[in-house]
């Protein structure tokens, strides 16, 4: 009789990493709840087959509706999209996206592209997991969901259409319940995914945490659907696993720094070598063998070099995807901030990426248009964008207007 495998799952909790077992195919246990959240500080792991779910905040959601049900398209379509939005996970990183199917239509398919950030300095296991995934994917609910808990001491939300994940976000609302801050961010996700097309509204909301008095007051007032507060469940281990397979950042750097300190020493002896030449004359240069194997040593880690530098370049290009200034719901929610309260002005589009706005809306009143102008150019937090707010036209429902808005580039006012 052949032994059964054990799985060792590691789990963002609520204030640390925890540890499930269990083998395979069967439901995970609790094996361990820590407080320590660097997994690269978790000692002692169980033997097993290691699997590591990423925390919601470590990763990208964008969901889509892709014009097209050809399954080899939709990682190529996910791609050029996050491309659009300026996000460009880092090639040399690993495996950084995946693609999962929300509902398919007739040559229309709802996706959502998960794109993971590189792993950092203290941010993967001693031991190398086997497989990763996400751990909103460990916790599927029937339906139209909602589900809130707390991952490392901030809440964080998933929206869910019959069993599938759809979206999933971090949050940096740390208190004991949930309240309207975060309200707020769940309904901008809700109104960010309907201008997309993807219309969700939540037929109930699970609400999970080990506190006992902890107050959901917030939630049930704003969706007034039914609500359950409870214990986080066990996860479940996602089917099919995700492709997600980033490489190891450390080894990756440490490998780095050794091929640099490498061409500097080679380019110190060269210079040294030929200082010595030189002192004794270009015949003596020319005829040394030990200075040509020494050049080629130094020409053959030029290419390491150059691939250093790409590397580092195409990291700093990640950075715009991971500041949430640059993130479009946020973008709107400061947006939204400059409406007019009680104005009647709406928004019919808003096409929003971290470097270009493009705005589209009406109101009855023409100081309304005038008011929200300003406050658009007043907002301190939308300072860094160039606003061009052309007259309002007037039209049979009022006044209507096009404003659009541009980061500058380098060179220009």
């Amino acid at each position: 009789m052949s032994k059964t495998t054990e799985n060792v799952l590691l789990v963002p909790g609520e204030s640390g990493w925890e540890i499930w077992t269990g083998p395979t195919a069967a439901t995970f246990t609790l094996h361990t709840a820590t407080t320590i959240e660097r997994a690269g500080d978790l000692t002692q792991l169980p033997a097993g087959d290691l699997l590591l779910l990423f925390p919601v905040k470590a990763v990208t959601a964008v969901p889509m509706r892709v014009t097209s049900d050809d399954d080899s398209l939709f990682p190529d379509l996910a791609a050029l999209h996050a491309e659009r939005l300026g996000l460009r996970p880092d090639p040399m990183a690993g495996q950084l996206t995946d693609v999962f199917v929300i509902a398919r239509e007739a040559e229309n398919t709802a996706l959502v592209s998960v794109m993971l950030r590189a792993p950092g300095e203290g941010e993967m296991p001693p031991r190398g997991p086997k497989s990763f995934d996400i751990s909103a994917r460990a916790y599927p609910l029937a339906g139209d969901a909602l589900a809130v808990w707390k991952e490392f001491g901030r809440w964080v939300f998933s929206l869910s259409h019959q069993g599938n994940l759809v979206y999933c976000q971090a949050t940096s609302v740390t208190s004991t319940s949930p309240d309207a801050s975060l309200v707020r961010e769940i309904r901008l996700a809700l109104m960010q995914l309907s201008m997309q097309g993807l219309e969700i509204e939540p037929t109930h909301i699970a609400l999970w945490s080990g506190l006992e008095n902890i107050s959901a007051a917030a939630l049930s007032a704003a969706f007034r659907v039914p609500l359950v507060v409870s214990p986080r469940p066990a996860p479940v281990l996602p089917n099919p696993l995700s492709k997600l397979l980033p490489a190891d950042v450390r080894a990756a750097r440490r490998e780095a720094r050794r091929r640099q300190n490498i061409g500097i020493g080679i380019a110190a002896t060269v210079l040294i070598y030929l200082g010595i030449i030189g002192w004794f004359g270009y015949g003596l240069w020319r005829d040394s063998s030990e200075t040509k194997k020494l050049l080629a040593q130094a020409q053959a880690a030029a290419p390491n070099g150059a691939a250093y530098s790409e590397h580092m370049a195409k990291w700093d290009e990640l950075a715009l995807a991971l500041d949430i200034n640059n993130s479009p719901v946020e973008i709107l929610n400061r947006i939204a901030a400059c409406i007019p309260p009680q104005s009647g002005l709406r928004l019919r589009t808003a096409d929003i990426s971290a470097t270009e706005i493009k705005l589209m809306g009406e109101a009855q009143q023409l100081q309304a248009v005038n008011t929200f102008s300003l406050n658009l150019h007043k907002n301190t937090d939308l300072s860094h964008f160039s606003w061009q707010t052309t007259e309002p036209n007037q039209s049979t429902r009022g006044w209507e207007f096009v404003y659009s808005a541009e980061v500058p580039t380098a060179g220009q006012p």
